[in-house]
């Protein structure tokens, strides 16, 4: 691969550009391959402007894309299952072997797995990160837990390398009980992070989805549900969070995670609900890799997919993205920080077939719409938003092991 220098221009020969990664297609250039487009990328004034035809003959065999953004893990739980026993089973067992954890969590510990997690992310290629964290006050002071001071500590040392954004994940008693709700509200917009809310099959759910989406209209926060995390019959907070999304008229960004239930639902039923979600204005994020491990576990091989209706929402407008979730703790005790990896498990587990780059904006475009940014394309982004992949297609891409490195590494010579 050459770099072409030409006056105030930057030419990089020979790549591949997914279609998926422009906005404007039919301005940029460049020569259709399949689901990408093929030339020498022109870059002016430090922005990637346009494709113009590659004067070589040799296939491409470099592939750029913005960086990623991972819109769903957990970072103060992750790399803890190694100090586990005996863990293994469905939500409520990882959930109790967790808790049991948290005993060990000191602040040199929580910033030692964190900051792990948090270099995976980098060397993924992530520019932008929500991690959600379990919020348990301290029962005698009242204080926000210790990993929430953590990783707000970490968000600040990486801010020139990566943002991380933070969502305190509550369950729902903590926003009807006013006191408690008081305090939580003030910390997160203080901190300003998002409100994480666990919506499973509590009484109180329809209250609470209420006075989470009231808080964040009052302080401009983004909401982020844990929702119907199961594929027993009965969870419906995903209906009441887009019922109540449609009745308030609410315009913040609203990213629900999980939605395993959804499965459950076809036919007339499923189209209606779809077509609710769809003018509600949510996302929804789908997590393969802790659903399939925790969902539908019965005696023996589980013949059911934990995973929501990847298809059927796309298919009807519903912005949907993918989350690493957890890494290597009880909910999963497998995996690494990686949205591209990800997404490769996501194709596999709900059949999503080639061509591949139409999936792509599930961990770019989209996942940056649904953490509320504007989505970063090629085509007019800054070379420090860029990363240049080994790859010869999309295919190569999403099943990649070699680490993207940042388009600005060219020009200080580190690209080989």
């Amino acid at each position: 691969m050459n770099l072409a220098h030409m006056s105030e221009l930057l030419i990089l020969e020979n790549v591949l550009v997914p279609s998926s990664m422009i906005a404007n297609t039919h301005g940029f250039g460049g020569t259709r391959v399949a689901d990408c487009v093929h030339g020498d990328l022109v870059m002016r004034d430090g922005r990637a402007v346009a494709l113009q035809p590659s004067a070589g003959t040799a296939e491409a065999a470099h592939l750029i894309t913005p960086r990623l953004t991972e819109c769903h893990v957990h970072l103060d739980k992750c790399h803890t299952i190694s100090r586990m026993e005996g863990v293994g089973g469905d939500l409520a067992a990882a959930i109790e072997a967790q808790h049991r954890d948290r005993a060990l969590w000191t602040e040199d510990d929580l910033r030692q797995r964190a900051e792990r997690g948090l270099q995976e992310l980098i060397t993924a290629g992530c520019g932008v990160v929500r991690s959600h964290l379990d919020w348990s006050p301290d029962p005698a002071t009242g204080m926000a837990p210790l990993a929430w001071h953590v990783l707000r500590e970490l968000a600040a040392d990486y801010k020139d390398r990566i943002s991380l954004e933070l969502a305190p994940l509550v369950d729902t008693t903590e926003l009807i009980d006013p006191t408690r709700a008081k305090a939580l509200r003030k910390e997160i917009a203080n901190g300003g992070g998002a409100l994480g809310v666990f919506v499973f099959n509590q009484p109180n759910r329809r209250e609470a989805i209420r006075a989470a989406v009231r808080v964040a209209e009052k302080f401009g926060l983004a909401l982020d549900f844990h929702v119907d995390e199961g594929l027993h019959s009965g969870l419906d907070g995903l209906e009441m969070i887009a019922d109540i999304l449609i009745e308030t008229g609410f315009q913040g960004s609203v990213l629900c995670g999980h939605a395993c239930s959804l499965i459950n639902v076809s036919g007339d039923p499923l189209d209606a609900l779809i077509e609710k979600i769809a003018r509600s204005g949510l996302t929804v994020a789908s997590l393969p890799t802790s659903n399939l491990y925790l969902q539908g576990r019965r005696t023996g091989t589980p013949d059911r997919r934990g995973i929501t209706r990847i298809q059927e929402l796309r298919d009807a407008g519903v912005p949907v993205v993918v989350g690493t979730d957890n890494v290597r703790d009880a909910f999963c005790p497998l995996g690494r920080h990686d949205p591209r990896k990800s997404l490769e498990i996501a194709a596999l587990a709900a059949h999503l077939d080639p061509p591949f780059g139409d999936y792509l904006p599930m961990i770019t475009t989209e996942a940056q719409k649904a953490l509320g940014h504007s989505p970063t394309t090629v085509d007019g982004a800054v070379i420090e938003d860029l990363l240049i992949f080994d790859a010869a297609s999309t295919s190569d891409w999403l099943t990649g092991t070699t680490a993207p490195k940042p388009l600005t590494d060219i020009l200080t010579g580190d690209l080989t």
